[in-house]
């Protein structure tokens, strides 16, 4: 079954190539969520290097959820951090690292190229995604697209449904400029 995702990764492939030419820091239009669930905390800034804060996005989802690549690149970390798995992906354009945090399970090894929408592993519960510029953190919010799914007519004579049409990527009117 193809669901969401595949309409937005192509987007996405076709936002990263047109963005401009490689090395040219341009970021895409915006990233995909790594989840579609709801939001359990937000990105908070600590107010100092080790203070409190929340330096990332933590998502409510369920246990074996897969979690996507918010964009295309390479895999620069793939391990077990005090219990904890974790992905890191270096980003092909814009100079972002996203981590993905609270994992089960995953395929990916150092060195592994991942497009926009691949699965980056199974949520073991709450995940986290975080974003880095640098050692900078980075609020994933304002650069997040949400994907939206079309409306439909479903038939009421009992012929069969026809498959949902892909859903598509939009990203806040904010990003890119």
């Amino acid at each position: 079954m193809v669901g969401p995702w595949a309409a937005a990764a192509a987007v996405m492939s076709v936002v990263t190539l047109t963005a401009g030419p490689a090395g040219a820091g341009l970021a895409p239009a915006c990233l995909l969520p790594p989840v579609v669930a709801p939001v359990l905390d937000p990105f908070r800034e600590p107010a100092c290097e080790w203070c409190a804060g929340n330096r990332g996005i933590t998502y409510g989802t369920r246990a074996g959820v897969d979690v996507r690549a918010a964009a295309g690149g390479t895999v620069t970390f793939s391990g077990v951090v005090a219990g904890t798995r974790y992905v890191v992906v270096e980003h092909d354009a814009g100079g972002l690292r996203a981590t993905y945090g609270g994992l089960t399970s995953t395929r990916l090894s150092v060195g592994d190229a991942v497009a926009a929408g691949d699965v980056v592993g199974d949520a073991a519960g709450e995940l986290h995604f975080g974003l880095r510029r640098g050692e900078t953190y980075v609020d994933p919010g304002p650069l997040l697209g949400r994907l939206v799914e079309r409306a439909r007519l479903v038939p009421t004579d009992g012929t069969a449904r026809r498959a949902a049409p892909p859903a598509r990527l939009v990203c806040p009117a904010s990003v890119g400029r």
